[in-house]
């Protein structure tokens, strides 16, 4: 194999980067070549729309995936929860490694936790998914708050709260453990509180589909209880016919007995943003061993899902 460096697409965020160098550093390991990260723009950076109002799906993606059909990059790294759930047939997923902590979390004024915020209190984030299940928490649990649409990057957000403009934004752990912020954290957000994005603290590695020798060269950094995971959570929005920017929430768990792996729960959750109507349901059955398997749990989940309403809890669905 050659020794000329490897070229990996990122998102010019403080995120992505942190993310694509961390991934450039494990692929050097396994490779014994350099690896060096080429900058690419996306739609969704430059935009000021609100993610919801531009369709959320693929803006953070095309511009990196038009960039390794053109070959201009050997690879790209993605946060998986940004990839549209279909994959296109000339890129290979070809990694998908161990997932970091999936949870949500509050950076709130005063080191303050969820519960502890004051009546009235005003919470940001750009996520339908996580206002609907705020405001679905604060209703059943006699909470009074505001959530605030938002958008821009970690600093920008945790900003807003240093400013006094908002009492706490929620933000993804994952992303705060991978540029170093998980002290500023006030409040995990517990699963059973607020259910992550699909894919949620997992990346997801990309490179094109004709190159074997890559696939099977990025596959080395690939953890299989991830992927199974991911996929029957992507399934699931996939088969809701939603978007990455609906209010869509899905967690895949894995149930361990000592080191075996015994079963799989996967729950969703889809909610209106005001957190009124919501459909919860989970599903538990063997840990699926195949792509197939893993992609019938989640279709499994949307159909009883969307028996008890909730294509009517998304708005517009995304086709």
């Amino acid at each position: 194999m050659t020794d000329k460096a490897l070229r990996l697409g990122t998102r010019r965020s403080k995120l992505a980067m942190a993310q694509s160098g961390q991934v450039a550093d494990a692929v050097s390991r396994v490779t014994g070549r350099p690896v060096e990260l080429v900058e690419i723009t996306t739609y969704g950076d430059v935009s000021r729309e609100a993610l919801a109002q531009i369709g959320g799906t693929g803006v953070f993606v095309t511009a990196l995936r038009d960039a390794l059909v053109r070959g201009e990059v050997d690879f790209a790294v993605h946060s998986l929860k940004d990839l549209p759930t279909t994959q296109p047939a000339e890129l290979a997923l070809a990694a998908v490694p161990v997932r970091e902590d999936p949870r949500d979390v509050i950076v709130a004024r005063d080191a303050l936790k969820f519960t502890d915020l004051p009546r009235g209190a005003r919470i940001g984030t750009g996520s339908p998914r996580r206002m609907a299940q705020l405001n679905a928490y604060a209703r059943t649990h006699g909470l009074d708050i505001e959530t605030v649409a938002i958008r821009g990057n970690v600093d920008t957000r945790i900003g807003y709260v240093h400013e006094g403009r908002l009492d706490a934004v929620v933000l993804a752990a994952a992303g705060l453990n991978r540029i170093g912020r998980i002290d500023e954290v006030t409040d995990f957000l517990s699963v059973d509180t607020v259910l992550p994005a699909p894919g949620q603290g997992a990346l997801a590695i990309e490179c094109a589909a004709s190159d074997a020798d890559l696939v099977a060269a990025l596959g080395e950094l690939d953890d299989p209880h991830t992927r199974a995971a991911v996929t029957a959570e992507r399934s699931l929005l996939a088969a809701l016919e939603a978007g990455c920017s609906a209010p869509v929430g899905a967690l895949a768990d894995l149930f361990t007995d000592g080191p075996v792996i015994k079963e799989m729960r996967l729950r969703g959750v889809v909610g209106t943003t005001d957190g009124s109507r919501m459909v919860q349901q989970s599903t538990t059955g063997s840990v699926p061993l195949t792509h197939d398997g893993a992609m019938a749990l989640g279709r499994e989940l949307a159909t009883e899902m969307l028996a008890q309403g909730a294509a009517g809890l998304m708005g517009e669905r995304a086709h």
